[in-house]
C-alpha cells in the first residue's frame, strides 16, 4: 500500500486533536497575515502577486505599490504598461498586472469598490482562485476557510491528513476532519512550520515538536 494512503488510513480524531494541540501549544492562537495590508482590496491585491513569489517580496513591491494606487478606482485607471513596470520584480507580472487591473474595474463597476465575500464571487474575478478567495473570507471576513497553499499541501500530506493533490480536494480532506473554528488558524501554523522546521528541502524531524506523533515518522 502507497505511503501516504497508509498515513491517511491512521488518522484519527485522537491524532488530529494531538496535532492541533502541539501546534496551538507551540504557535498561540493569534491571527496574523503575513501580506501586509491595510484593507479587503490591498489584501486581495497582494494575494494576486503572491502566487509563486514570496511575501517577503511582495510586502516590499506593495509598501509603495499602494501608496501610488491608493484606492481600487486607481488600480482600474491604471496604465497596463506603467503598472507591469511597477510590479517588475514580482513574478508573472505581466499576467498579474492584467488580473489586477481587470479586477479592479469590476470591483469599482459592480461592487462601488468593496472587495465581495461570497465564494463565487469572489473566484470570478481575475486571478482570483479559492485560495485566495478564502484568503479574503478568513482574513477580512471572519468566514471559516481553509487556505491551501504549498506548505498546507506538503505538510497536511506529511500528517497523513490528505492523499490528494489537487487544492481543491485538499481543501475538502480537511474540512472533514479539522474542527471548524481552527480553519483560519490551520494554515497560520502550518505556514509557521513549513517555514521553520518542515521545510520543502531539508525537514528537521529531529527538532521538530510534532515528532513523538507525526505519521510521516511512525507509520
Amino acid at each position: 500500500m502507497d505511503d501516504k494512503i497508509k498515513k491517511y488510513n491512521k488518522v484519527t480524531k485522537e491524532y488530529v486533536d494531538k496535532i492541533i494541540a502541539l501546534l496551538k501549544e507551540h504557535y498561540g492562537e493569534d491571527y496574523v497575515c503575513y501580506l501586509n495590508h491595510e484593507n479587503a482590496w490591498q489584501l486581495l491585491i497582494a494575494t494576486i502577486l503572491s502566487a509563486q513569489c514570496t511575501d517577503a517580496r511582495v510586502n516590499i513591491v506593495t509598501k509603495d505599490l499602494f501608496i501610488k494606487y491608493d484606492s481600487p478606482a486607481k488600480f482600474a485607471e491604471a496604465d497596463i504598461n506603467e503598472l507591469e513596470n511597477d510590479i517588475r520584480s514580482i513574478g508573472f507580472f505581466r499576467s498579474k498586472a492584467k488580473n489586477i487591473k481587470k479586477t479592479c474595474e469590476i470591483l469599482v463597476r459592480d461592487y462601488n469598490g468593496e472587495v465581495p465575500k461570497d465564494i463565487d464571487e469572489l473566484t470570478a474575478l481575475p486571478g482570483v482562485g479559492r485560495k485566495t478567495a478564502n484568503v479574503i473570507r478568513g482574513n477580512i471576513y471572519h468566514i471559516p476557510s481553509i487556505v491551501v497553499d504549498t506548505h498546507v499541501k506538503r505538510i497536511s500530506n506529511i500528517l497523513g491528513f490528505t492523499e490528494e493533490d489537487e487544492p481543491e480536494k485538499i481543501e475538502k480532506d480537511l474540512m472533514k476532519i479539522l474542527p471548524e473554528d481552527y480553519w483560519i488558524l490551520y494554515n497560520i501554523h502550518i505556514i509557521r512550520l513549513g517555514r521553520s522546521l518542515c521545510i520543502a528541502r531539508r525537514t528537521r524531524c529531529e527538532e521538530c515538536f510534532l515528532n513523538d506523533v507525526c505519521l510521516h515518522l511512525h507509520l
